[in-house]
């Protein structure tokens, strides 16, 4: 008989120490903000271009949004095809609908 009192309390020794302690998280420093669409800067030039949201796109307006943008790169994305997700900030995107219409112009 004796014994089961020491078994209940090696047991229950055993179980405290099987419980988490609680601790406290170590301090960090919050993630920063990402860029919002205002602070970003207009590095391909798209607002010099804007002026042609809404045009039929063409290989001659390409050129020409690409030369008057100062954009080093030009990247025309139609409906239904795949791109890379790397944002290049010297990069012009012209977004295209399904009709060949410009949607929107910006840096990416």
């Amino acid at each position: 008989m004796p014994m089961k009192p020491a078994f209940a309390t090696i047991t229950g020794m055993l179980l405290m120490g099987c419980t988490a302690m609680p601790t406290t998280p170590p301090p960090h420093e919050p993630a920063p903000p990402p860029p919002a669409a205002d602070r970003q800067e207009d590095t391909c030039g798209a607002q010099r271009v804007q002026a042609h949201v809404g045009e039929k796109y063409s290989e001659a307006l390409g050129e020409a949004l690409e030369q008057t943008s100062g954009a080093q790169a030009l990247r025309v994305m139609r409906p239904g095809y795949a791109y890379t997700l790397e944002y290049r900030a010297e990069r012009l995107n012209v977004r295209l609908d399904e009709d060949g219409v410009i949607t929107a112009i910006g840096c990416g």
